[in-house]
């Protein structure tokens, strides 16, 4: 478990009450039934841009805050409780991309933008309906062309990160760039996003977007450490309060006993996302396996969480009225983005020559 500074604490506690109070789960619900076209409350991401939170990962020159990649992830953690649909997380790592790129003239242009939340970035890399680096976009002359599958927050990014087959690229939506939404279970912004001929201007190489990637994946499993942590307390809570056979459920050892198969898996999950928290701000040599570990750890723990908290509603966890199918469904996305647990296993692996 990491140890926090006093204003690391200060973020995260106000993170949690602005979720609790602002962004609970029930807000939720209300965007997925109203289904804007960008898939996200207009205010709550101005509430956002407010307090700082989109310019964490951005230096003190270009607007942001520079607290780190762990900062960021307790902020993303916080909101990741209450399945808070923000487009946070693909704005803040796209922004890191474009202050670790080559590119200067996109540093002025768009840092600013994106640490105030004036302007929505996200990464478009992946091809196909499982994550890889190898992809088929390619740039001639500065125009790029290519298909990228499932772009999260796609539909209301006003610039991309996108991955060609020589390395990262910066797209601003545009000439030559179609949005097209697609519709997933977690009832999130996700999108088909089509380049044919778009300007384009180059962060760095192949390297570069593994990188990238990298951080992409710690800050997803930060929000799944998130969503495991407020899963298990519901359910903890329920069967606190459910009565069955003339007794509080609670009171049943063998339920006991897969409660705490999950707690034990989410402290794991803690110390290895926070670990590759810190391995990235600390620049680590290996970032790489850090964050392999977390995601690996991050998609078995909350597969396992969000499971355990429908079977332990019992009926009622398989109707709508209740929060716990919610949480399975975002688990289910967010385990294979940027790479599900046995890619992560395989790569860990690969990364220590076996």
């Amino acid at each position: 478990m990491a140890a926090l500074n006093d204003e690391q604490v200060m973020l995260r506690d106000m993170a949690r009450e602005w979720a609790d109070n602002e962004s609970p789960v029930t807000a939720f619900r209300k965007l997925r039934d109203a289904a804007p076209a960008t898939g996200f409350d207009p205010e709550a991401w101005s509430a956002i841009g407010q307090m700082g939170w989109a310019g964490v990962v951005v230096p003190e020159e270009f607007g942001g805050s520079a607290f780190g990649y762990l900062s960021l992830g307790l902020v993303v953690e916080q909101l990741g409780r209450n399945l808070a649909a923000s487009p946070l997380s693909s704005t803040a790592v796209a922004a890191s991309a474009i202050v670790m790129g080559s590119s200067d003239a996109a540093k002025q242009e768009w840092l600013p933008k994106l640490a105030s939340g004036e302007a929505i970035a996200t990464l478009a890399i992946d091809e196909g309906a499982t994550h890889s680096l190898d992809v088929q976009t390619t740039v001639d002359a500065g125009k790029l062309t290519g298909t990228k599958a499932f772009v999260a927050e796609g539909d209301g990014a006003d610039v991309f990160v996108v991955a060609a087959q020589d390395g990262l690229y910066l797209v601003a939506k545009g000439d030559g760039v179609t949005v097209s939404p697609r519709v997933m279970a977690d009832g999130r912004s996700h999108a088909e996003v089509r380049f044919d001929g778009a300007a384009a201007e180059k962060l760095g190489g192949p390297e570069f977007t593994a990188q990238v990637a990298d951080r992409a994946a710690a800050i997803t499993a930060a929000e799944m450490l998130g969503m495991a942590d407020s899963a298990f307390h519901q359910t903890l809570d329920y069967l606190k309060q459910r009565v069955q056979f003339g007794q509080v459920l609670s009171t049943f050892q063998a339920l006991q006993h897969r409660m705490a198969k999950m707690l034990t898996e989410i402290e794991l999950m803690r110390s290895t996302v926070e670990g590759a928290l810190e391995a990235i701000d600390a620049g680590r040599s290996d970032v790489d396996q850090a964050v392999s570990l977390a995601k690996a750890t991050a998609g078995e723990a909350l597969r396992l969480v969000s499971r355990e908290m429908v079977q332990l509603f019992g009926g009622v966890g398989m109707t709508d009225e209740y929060d716990a199918g919610l949480y399975l469904k975002r688990a289910a996305v967010l385990e294979v983005m940027w790479g599900n647990a046995a890619h992560h296993r395989d790569r860990f692996a690969r990364l220590n020559g076996y």
